[in-house]
């Protein structure tokens, strides 16, 4: 499976930065969209953190910075998430 092309999110990412997920686990096609909050479906289920951990690296390209600089502040078991940059 191709990985989707991501926005660039690059201008965002600051240190300290907290952004606003929506995730939408178990989907027929990965994706992210930029907003309020960022809107993420990933095909993983949501089980064992397994669509989270996925959300994050996905992020974690957008922004063009590592997955482990993005820390879970809010949400491990929420739809809606929030993470902060490292």
């Amino acid at each position: 499976m191709a990985r989707p092309s991501l926005p660039d999110l690059s201008a965002l990412a600051l240190p300290g930065a907290e952004f606003a997920v929506r995730v939408t686990p178990n989907a027929r096609q990965a994706g992210l969209t930029a907003g309020e909050p960022i809107r993420i479906a990933v095909t993983e289920v949501p089980e064992g953190g397994r669509a989270t951990a996925a959300a994050q690296e996905m992020l974690a390209r957008a922004l063009g910075v590592a997955k482990t600089r993005l820390v879970l502040v809010r949400g491990a078991t929420s739809r809606d998430k929030l993470f902060r940059l490292e």
